[in-house]
């Protein structure tokens, strides 16, 4: 068992560094320089979906959507960033002994926390998933932006490809996860409410018949 976890582990690492290798030597130019890390500050500890999640929860027809996407956040903040990324402990690629892109080079502030899974990712597939779920249009345009953010922390070399990928799918998992338990919350509550109204109408009618 511990051959095949060690093959497994060695497979990703070689691509990991394959693919942050190609990203680095072949996709860096000034325009993308100057692009990726005003998109990767979107991501930034999750304020823009944060903000966004805020602005739905105001109008009562885009309440739930934003409430699905707050609890997907808060469940990604506890598994991703509070639990998995304290319990893996990957460092970053510019911390490796001999990094593609050392950390002198990076063209953001360097992270300070673990590697695995890409917070930005996961806030960014949790919010666009739950999104996605109740507006279909907007959630679409949503994962498109997902997508742009995981790819700048590839491009700018602060997580590999597979903390990105991981985020991905947490994030998606999680963001159905949020959309779950609100819209059961909100089924339960609509049922609770329409029995106490039958039972309030009941009780009035019985009042009339007397």
């Amino acid at each position: 068992m511990s051959s095949i976890l060690n093959y497994f582990l060695e497979s990703v690492s070689s691509f990991d560094h394959d693919v942050l290798h190609a990203v680095n030597y072949s996709m860096r130019n000034p325009v993308m320089d100057t692009i990726m890390p005003y998109i990767t500050k979107l991501g930034d500890e999750g304020i823009f979906w944060i903000a966004l999640a805020l602005i739905l929860l105001i109008p009562k027809k885009t309440r739930r959507t934003g409430a699905a996407m707050g609890v997907a956040m808060l469940l990604g903040l506890i598994i991703g960033n509070g639990i998995l990324k304290n319990l893996i402990m990957r460092t970053r690629p510019y911390d490796l002994a001999h990094p593609v892109l050392p950390k002198s080079q990076l063209l953001i502030k360097a992270p300070t926390d673990y590697s695995f899974p890409s917070g930005h990712t996961l806030a960014s597939f949790e919010a666009s998933t739950a999104l996605f779920k109740d507006h279909t249009v907007y959630g679409f345009a949503a994962f498109v932006l997902a997508l742009l953010i995981a790819f700048s922390r590839i491009y700018l070399q602060v997580h590999y490809p597979s903390d990105v990928l991981g985020g991905a799918i947490l994030g998606f998992l999680l963001g159905l996860a949020g959309s779950t338990i609100v819209r059961s919350f909100c089924d339960w509550r609509d049922s609770r409410r329409k029995k106490k109204e039958a039972a309030k109408a009941a009780e009035e009618t019985a009042k009339e018949g007397e």
